[in-house]
């Protein structure tokens, strides 16, 4: 059975207009899409412009400050307080060793002063700073993973899809 004259003119016709109207889609995403690359653009500037100093006049001003202090206070306490408590400590475990292996006849002091020290590890500032540096790297990876990450909401295709046949 086929279609009457009429019914395949008002088909031609509505085909025609489905076709228009995706057109004028097309035209549209193209422009949503322009104003959302322009958008980032201008979020990106406002970003460099703005928010950057801000945080970097913070960092110097507040953060690197209190962070200058710790250190400083951390080293006073582990110099003046910490330091001279253990080795008091050891001081009195080595005269009580050396009085038992003088009882005993064991090893004199003096030889076991030859043997050699082992070397001290780092100190609490160092392991401070070396958290902190961890902390701000771990930052500026995040803030450039986000900035640098692709947007597939914003995705829009090159080149226009043909209208479906009816």
């Amino acid at each position: 059975m086929g279609l009457s004259r009429k019914r395949k003119k008002e088909l031609r016709r509505l085909q025609d207009e489905a076709n228009k109207l995706w057109s004028a889609q097309q035209v549209l995403v193209g422009d949503a899409a322009h104003v959302a690359r322009e958008a980032g653009r201008q979020l990106d500037n406002f970003r460099r412009e703005q928010v950057l100093p801000a945080v970097q006049d913070v960092y110097e001003h507040r953060v690197r400050p209190a962070v200058d202090r710790g250190v400083k206070i951390s080293r006073d306490v582990v110099d003046h307080r910490v330091v001279p408590a253990v080795g008091g400590v050891i001081g009195s475990a080595l005269s009580a060793w050396d009085i038992a292996n003088a009882k005993r006849g064991g090893v004199p002091r003096a030889v076991a002063s030859l043997v050699p020290e082992k070397k001290k590890g780092p100190g609490i500032g160092t392991v401070i700073a070396v958290i902190l540096g961890v902390g701000a790297a771990i930052g500026v990876l995040v803030a450039a993973w986000q900035t640098l990450r692709a947007d597939d909401e914003l995705w829009v295709a090159d080149d226009p899809l043909s209208a479906p046949e009816a």
